[in-house]
């Protein structure tokens, strides 16, 4: 496919004219219909359709059109980032990361990246379902579960994080520590909403399920983490071996650990066409090496 061709396409679409997309592009308004219809030509069917409205997309140019925005992002970012190789990572790494992820989990990742790679800025969006949203503009994707981004991307595990039921001290002393999954349900229940899953419905280690009726159904789980360190309840909820700041180490406490709960596959997923771009593959194999000991 010519780039070129592609790349007027796809102004036009987000134009809404070939006249604005021809100035955009700085070629005449006949240079860019002769790509467009060049393109449809390739294509074999037609990508574009003038209404009275103006410009619109047929069913095949929705399809293209949706994709052609990857491809270009991935080639400016793969041209962007071979300007690096041999040298110091440098520019914009653009990460979407799962809502709620604990900050104290967050912050010394981030300050492990600035401290060894000062010129690599970082530009951080969260979403309730990473996989879910169009993974345009993005350099690396972090999500839980076995699921892999649809189309060209490596995932790989770099963490597998233990599911479970935390309640704080103070509210197993004051509520009583249940012993069963019948005691459990008279307690103050407050549920991860994870991707693909059904909230109301619980893991045992043993592969079994039960359902609950949770006070709090949230995709955050960091609200959820707070919640239970402020004694409002039992959260069931994936965590990691790091004290929450200003805690001592046992304000939490797991809730029936060897029945209820799972395992769950921490991934990052980036684009195939920038996974060999030090940029990237430095970055991973850093974030790796942290998390090793948990």
């Amino acid at each position: 496919m010519d780039l070129e061709e592609l790349r007027a396409f796809i102004d036009v679409v987000e134009t809404g004219s070939f006249l604005a997309a021809a100035e955009s592009l700085g070629v005449s308004r006949t240079t860019l219909r002769r790509r467009v219809e060049a393109l449809e030509a390739r294509a074999g069917v037609p990508l574009l359709k003038s209404t009275s409205q103006g410009i619109i997309l047929t069913q095949a140019g929705e399809v293209l059109a949706q994709r052609g925005r990857l491809m270009m992002q991935e080639t400016s970012a793969l041209l962007a980032s071979i300007r690096e190789v041999g040298h110091e990572p440098s520019g914009v790494l653009r990460v979407v990361l799962p809502v709620g992820l604990p900050p104290h989990l967050l912050t010394p990742l981030f300050g492990l990246v600035r401290s060894t790679w000062p010129r690599l800025r970082v530009h951080l969006r969260f979403s309730g379902d990473p996989l879910a949203e169009p993974l345009d503009g993005v350099d690396m994707a972090v999500h839980f579960g076995e699921d892999r981004p649809r189309g060209p991307w490596l995932s790989q595990v770099v963490l597998r994080v233990r599911e479970g039921l935390l309640a704080s001290q103070e509210y197993l002393e004051r509520r009583g520590t249940p012993r069963s999954l019948q005691e459990l349900q008279g307690h103050e229940l407050f549920a991860w909403e994870a991707p693909g899953d059904e909230a109301r419905t619980w893991p045992t280690f043993r592969g079994a399920t039960f359902t609950v009726e949770p006070a709090l159904i949230t995709p955050d789980i960091h609200l959820i983490r707070s919640c239970c360190l402020a004694g409002l309840g039992i959260g069931l909820l994936p965590s990691v071996e790091l004290e929450d700041p200003g805690s001592s180490a046992d304000v939490l406490v797991p809730v029936l650990p060897e029945r209820v709960g799972c395992e769950r596959p921490l991934r990052f997923s980036v684009p195939e066409a920038l996974s060999e771009i030090p940029k990237i593959k430095q970055v991973l194999t850093r974030i790796r090496q942290f998390l090793a000991p948990l």
